[in-house]
């Protein structure tokens, strides 16, 4: 029993020191990557890798990104109607929703999907890769596998995701429109007015790059995951999902870190954020 204290203690130091040894391993990989594409960007971005993953992660996703930005826009505009109505804004409601949904929730919304779909995608190919033998047959031909596959990956992620968080953002500001303007009796006129208010010149910029951070964080993620996964059908499982949840914490971090950095950037230009009355 008095063991059981300090055996807890080992435990724990011996998860922070797995989790940190495993860290410096995904940047060694992420340096690696970037190196590479730095190094030979031509050849790690030949057309016929590089275009089928532009279709796979982009058009195959804009249905289900669209969708899902389209019901978040319906649900924010009926959810909140009522609340705003309380206190005399349901006529800026729209401008409100729209910046939101430009600044937080396209971008957000669009990575997540991506992640879900895209990310266990490529974690689980590279994964089968691995455990069947092809990323060591690639070394031993004297090919880096890192410089071939994974560049590719990474800037289909960070060029389709900012593409999808525009789709994300017009369907959203639609929905929210149709049940604002043709539900409640909003005029379409003050809708888009108060849109144009609170919606400053850098907001649909700020929401791009966030997509586009987000997009690399996945693609790095997801082909760390399946250069690292376990032998065995498991392991290559285990690496799709592992993808999605990494993915899913790293998008929340990173959209953290920029709300502060992006806001403090607009203030600097604008002078003050718009406010609601």
């Amino acid at each position: 029993m008095p063991a059981a204290p300090w055996d807890a203690v080992s435990n724990l130091g011996a998860g922070i020191h797995g989790a940190v040894s495993r860290f410096g391993v995904f940047v060694r990989f992420t340096g690696d990557a970037v190196g590479a594409l730095l190094r030979h960007p031509r050849a790690s971005l030949k057309w016929n890798a590089l275009g089928p993953l532009l279709l796979e992660v982009g058009t195959a996703s804009v249905p289900v990104v669209a969708l899902t930005g389209l019901l978040v826009g319906l649900i924010l505009s009926v959810e909140g109607y009522a609340q705003f109505e309380a206190i005399g804004a349901e006529r800026r409601m729209g401008g409100i929703i729209n910046a939101n949904v430009v600044k937080q929730i396209g971008p957000v919304l669009a990575a997540v999907m991506v992640a879900g779909r895209v990310g266990g995608a490529i974690a689980a190919e590279l994964g089968a890769m691995r455990i069947a033998d092809q990323l060591d047959a690639m070394r031993s031909t004297g090919a880096d596998p890192v410089a071939r596959l994974v560049p590719a990956r990474v800037v289909a992620c960070a060029v389709m995701t900012p593409v999808l968080t525009v789709y994300s953002d017009v369907l959203g500001a639609f929905g929210a429109w149709a049940v604002l303007t043709q539900v409640h009796g909003v005029p379409s006129e003050e809708y888009w007015h108060h849109t144009s208010m609170f919606l400053l010149a850098l907001d649909p910029l700020n929401g791009l790059l966030k997509a586009a951070c987000f997009g690399t964080a996945i693609g790095l993620i997801a082909s760390y995951k399946g250069f690292t996964c376990a032998p065995g059908p498991l392991g290559v499982a285990k690496a799709a999902t592992g993808a999605f949840v990494a993915s899913f914490v790293a998008i929340v971090a990173i959209n953290l870190v920029l709300v502060e950095f992006l806001n403090g950037v607009t203030v600097l230009i604008h002078g003050a954020l718009p406010r609601v009355l």
